[in-house]
């Protein structure tokens, strides 16, 4: 065993092993046996500078929101890091390697800019590393293809072969039930999934029974709902008077926002309001929620105004246009992506549901249930808030009937939706009656949008919601 720690240390290399009798044991054991360890411990571990790779977007800096490490722990590969959040979203950094956590350069709420050491990670060089270049970059995942997403501070559960598993196949484990113990995530899970999105016939998982609803005649009364009128409460902060100004830098959704408004403002805004009796809408909702609940889906109002407003699109599509920076050209969108206004802890963020003109109202209000938790954890991803077309903003479920909306650059058209009132309107016999108002407030580019258009396209918009059964004759 000596002879062999002879040869393999580069400090004494010039000894030979036929000579290692002629040592005095004692003197070797404690002059030379003990300092050949210490230098082979020291040889087995690396480390490595970990740096913050670039994100796209044209990003330069984030800010750290959360670390999923401390120093000491060990990580292997597909770990996340930590989290990290930009002026356009939230990303997950995760770990290419294994290794022990020695140093993390950043605290909470600090700025980590591109290109500059995020953690410090011993490896083990007996296992070989790459290159130098990769050595000191780690990849970037953003918040749709990530596998460690939180949302409401619940971390997802599933092994490093799930996990790759669901990034091969460009899954969000965060749409995927969980069979498994603590409801974690198994391989069956993944491939049911995936089945349902190809298609494909796999055996069955256990599910849950479903069950259907009561008949009304079995179905428990509900409570009646307080008529009187909600008095607002004051949000509960501790107020602190410090008697001193105090300067804070602008970061995260609130910078963004800056950009986007600034930009907004450069363009003509044209504005059009209108009320919409939304009656029989709001006895269908009551109709379908009970079937939305069966499918897991809290179903609202948004998806059928977000549907009625993709319809509309297709009819009038310069609203679903952008127009470039030279005002030379306009490009029309064949995906309606429709934005939905979010206000968060984070600031107004915007997300969009992708090719709504090919989805049902279900499928809308899945996307949005899923958009809405991520948005209230501030998980929500690029993919999640980039390359919206047209967006609605309803500023009803805060208050007010009529608003201003300003238009989100590149898109050229905006609508605000205000809260739903029980108004007395008239019939078409003179008689009045109970009737359940909402008004919208619409913004559009007056350069390339007349007036004309825009209240046709409101007219449409307002009739399918006015009459919802109308809808289905122009659903493909």
């Amino acid at each position: 065993v000596c002879a062999h720690h002879v040869r393999s240390c580069s400090s004494i290399r010039f000894v030979k092993s036929k000579y290692v009798c002629v040592f005095d044991k004692s003197a070797f054991k404690f002059s030379h046996q003990q300092r050949l360890f210490r230098t082979s411990a020291v040889s087995c571990g690396q480390i490595v500078q970990f740096k913050l790779s670039d994100i796209g977007e044209g990003i330069t800096e984030v800010t750290v929101k959360e670390w999923y490490i401390k120093e000491g722990d060990s990580v292997s590969q597909f770990d996340s890091i930590c989290e990290v959040q930009s002026d356009k979203a939230s990303v997950t950094i995760t770990s290419r390697y294994d290794g022990i956590i020695r140093k993390l350069h950043y605290n909470l709420d600090e700025i980590a800019y591109v290109g500059k050491p995020l953690v410090d990670i011993e490896i083990d060089a007996s296992k070989g590393i790459a290159s130098k270049e990769d050595v000191v970059e780690t990849p970037a995942m953003s918040h749709e293809e990530h596998t460690h997403q939180e949302i409401k501070g619940h971390k997802t559960l599933a092994t490093p072969a799930v996990r790759r598993l669901a990034m091969e196949n460009n899954i969000k484990l965060s749409e995927v039930v969980g069979t498994g113990k603590d409801n974690r995530i198994l391989k069956e899970d993944i491939l049911n999934y995936l089945a349902k999105q190809t298609g494909a016939i796999l055996p069955p998982s256990p599910k849950a029974e479903i069950i259907p609803p009561l008949p009304k005649s079995e179905t428990v009364p509900a409570a009646p709902k307080d008529k009187a009128r909600k008095i607002p409460v004051p949000v509960s902060r501790p107020v602190v008077f410090s008697g001193k100004d105090k300067t804070e830098p602008i970061t995260g959704f609130h910078k963004a926002m800056v950009k986007t408004m600034s930009a907004a403002l450069k363009i003509p805004h044209f504005g059009y309001c209108d009320e919409i009796d939304l009656t029989q809408l709001v006895q269908l909702r009551e109709e379908m929620k009970p079937l939305a609940q069966i499918r897991g889906i809290k179903l609202s109002f948004m998806p059928f105004f977000i549907k009625a407003a993709s319809l509309g699109l297709l009819q009038y599509p310069i609203l679903n246009a952008s127009l470039d920076e030279s005002c030379q050209n306009v490009t029309y969108k064949a995906s309606h992506n429709i934005g939905v206004a979010m206000d968060t802890e984070q600031g107004l963020i915007v997300p969009n549901v992708k090719n709504v003109q090919a989805c049902s109202v279900f499928e809308i209000a899945s996307e949005l249930n899923r958009l809405q938790a991520l948005g209230s954890a501030g998980q929500l991803g690029t993919n999640d808030l980039t390359g919206g077309t047209f967006t609605l903003s309803n500023i009803g479920t805060i208050g007010g009937t009529y608003a201003k909306p300003v238009i989100l650059p590149p898109e050229v058209a905006i609508g605000a939706l205000g809260k739903i009132q029980i108004l007395p309107r008239f019939n078409g016999k003179g008689e009045v009656f109970k009737a359940q108002i909402m008004n919208v407030s619409w913004s559009a580019d007056h350069r390339i949008i007349d007036g004309a258009t825009m209240a046709r396209f409101s007219n449409l918009w307002k009739s399918y919601l006015e009459n919802p059964a109308s809808m289905l004759l122009d659903l493909k």
